[in-house]
This record gives C-alpha cells, structure tokens and sequence, in this order.
C-alpha cells in the first residue's frame, strides 16, 4: 500500500514563497520510492487538474508548465522519501488544490504522445490560496 501525503498548502499573499511537501509511506514491496517519477499538479477552483512540475526518479530531470516556470522549483530526497514544491513569487491564479503524484517514469507526466497522464499514485492534495 503507498500513501503520498502534502503538507505546506495555506493562505499567502500575492508576491510571498511557499514550499509544499509531499512525503511517501509504503508498505509491502509494490512501490520504490527512489525508483518512480513524482510531481505535482493542481486544480483549481471550477477548472481541471493540470500538470505543474514533475522530476525523475534519480532527481536528473525535470520539467515544468509553462506557466510556472521560474517560478516553481521540485526537488527530491529519496532519503526521507519525500519531493517538495518550492513556490516563489506566488500569484492569485497559482491558488488551488495541489495534488502529489507518483508515477513509473517521468513521461508518466507528459500527455503530450498519448494524450493521457500515466499516474500510479496520487495524494489527497493540499489547498494553497494566494491573496491579492
């Protein structure tokens, strides 16, 4: 059984930072930490989820939506099992429910072949809301 669990989401002001992390617990052998892809994406208020940043397995690769480039950083410790979200800059329109995901690949993250998302684990998600 794998759980992914965020934490960090909250209430922040337009211009502020703010770092989510998402952190899994497994049981059994169905899932390697170190050997799957993780990311996040979001949905917001009255709108479908969408990809926001996803790395590899090995921490080697990653790639972002256009929109939050240079804005949003991923990043991972296959140590503590866990893959972080730095956010800077925040605006009105990064509010939403922002969903951890895992996934044997990181093409798992790209829809842009087969037009779907190839996600084996998703996190209940955690709400961050940025204040103009």
């Amino acid at each position: 059984q794998v759980r992914l669990v965020e934490s960090g989401g909250g209430l922040v002001q337009a211009g502020d930072s703010l770092k989510l992390s998402c952190t899994a617990s497994v049981s059994g052998r169905t899932f390697s930490f170190s050997n799957s892809a993780m990311g996040w994406f979001r949905q917001a208020p009255g709108k479908e989820r969408e990809f926001v940043a996803a790395i590899s397995d090995g921490g080697g690769s990653k790639f972002y939506a256009d929109s939050v480039k240079g804005r949003l950083t991923i990043s991972r410790d296959n140590a503590k099992n866990t893959v972080s979200l730095e956010m800077n800059s925040v605006k009105p329109e990064d509010t939403a429910v922002y969903y951890c995901a895992a996934a044997a690949t990181i093409w798992g993250f790209s829809a842009s072949v087969s037009g779907t998302y190839a996600i084996d684990y998703w996190g209940a998600g955690t709400l961050v809301t940025v204040s103009p």
